[in-house]
């Protein structure tokens, strides 16, 4: 348990970010769930629709540090090459 004045004051900050930070993560995770279940069903408008929808939200959660930035352009591109294969 912390002590300390400014332990105390780490583990509230800790606490607060780690929420935003689980809240973030979960929207990418939600966005990349509607890209994929559009991708499964085979409709190409609807999977550009929800990858452009999802791009976004998945470059946020980087800026805010939820997602490493190299870990949020490789789910882009992940993402982006299966719509792109489901277009043609």
């Amino acid at each position: 348990m912390a002590i300390h004045k400014s332990a105390i004051k780490r583990a509230k900050q800790d606490k607060v970010r780690n929420l935003r930070n689980k809240s973030n993560r979960t929207q990418v995770k939600t966005v990349i769930k509607r890209v994929r279940i559009a991708i499964d069903e085979g409709a190409p408008e609807q999977a550009q629709t929800a990858l452009a929808a999802a791009i976004p939200v998945i470059h946020k959660a980087a800026q805010k540090g939820a997602l490493h930035r190299n870990t949020a352009s490789r789910k882009i591109s992940r993402l982006t090459k299966e719509v792109n294969a489901l277009a043609k």
